[in-house]
């Protein structure tokens, strides 16, 4: 695509950070994202102390604004703008813990606008096929979904996303840290939206093809990776068109 500008979009679930801060501020800055979409940040006021101080640890921004997010968050770049903030609730049953989503409209320098949704879905089956029809009728496109699915490709919610959007991550499970085996960890694109090859970054293996992490066995960061979290990360370099 002529004048197209690479954005490197990534998705973690960082279980509350509760595990090792420094560990996933590692493993995200090998991965160098312009828009990172987090899932399982603190919740309710610990948001406000813990997610800034964990931004700046990644060399990222936080935007703010965590009412409704369902502990989502994103963070980004500074050489990314912001154009607008969006979070909303999911309904779920009591006393299950509450479900949303972050999502901004962000751009690059001289780059047309994209959506990018930060989603972590439920753990009933119709409850995540609703939650996903909500987010898919509140993001126009062009847009970006990342985020734990909690369920892989045979799921009910997984379907609903796929016959929209298409899955542009890698194809490595992600979950559990140590020795994945789900695939739970993904991002999907509306069909207009452009991957690029990326450059080959420092906590790649395995399948040098593939946004994921490869085997851990082999891995420079495996430590890091299973210190920091019990997910591991995925992400994807998108093709922005240049604006009009």
């Amino acid at each position: 695509m002529t004048g197209a500008l690479r954005l490197r979009v990534a998705s973690y679930n960082v279980r509350d950070l509760l595990d090792d801060r420094a560990a996933a501020a590692r493993v995200v800055r090998a991965i160098q994202p312009d828009v990172l979409c987090l899932q399982e940040v603190p919740r309710r006021l610990t948001t406000e102390f813990s997610l800034p101080a964990f931004a700046r640890a990644c060399g990222l921004y936080w935007a703010g604004g965590r009412r409704g997010t369902g502990g989502t968050a994103i963070l980004t770049s500074l050489r990314v703008h912001t154009h607008r903030i969006r979070a909303a609730r999911l309904a779920v049953r009591f006393p299950d813990r509450t479900r949303g989503y972050a999502a901004q409209l962000v751009s690059l320098p001289g780059s047309q606008p994209l959506w990018v949704v930060s989603v972590h879905l439920g753990l009933g089956a119709e409850e995540r096929e609703r939650h996903l029809a909500e987010v898919l009728a509140a993001i126009p496109a062009p847009a970006v979904i990342a985020g734990d699915l909690n369920e892989g490709p045979t799921g009910r919610a997984w379907a609903r996303l796929a016959a929209a959007y298409r899955k542009v991550s890698g194809d490595h499970p992600t979950y559990p840290a140590g020795r994945p085996t789900a695939e739970l960890d993904v991002i999907f694109a509306s069909p207009e939206v452009v991957t690029t090859p990326g450059d080959a970054c420092g906590i790649r293996s395995g399948d040098a093809s593939s946004n994921t992490v490869g085997d851990t066995a082999v891995h420079p960061l495996h430590e890091d990776l299973v210190a920091a979290s019990d997910h591991r990360p995925c992400w994807v370099d998108l093709a922005l068109p240049a604006a009009d």
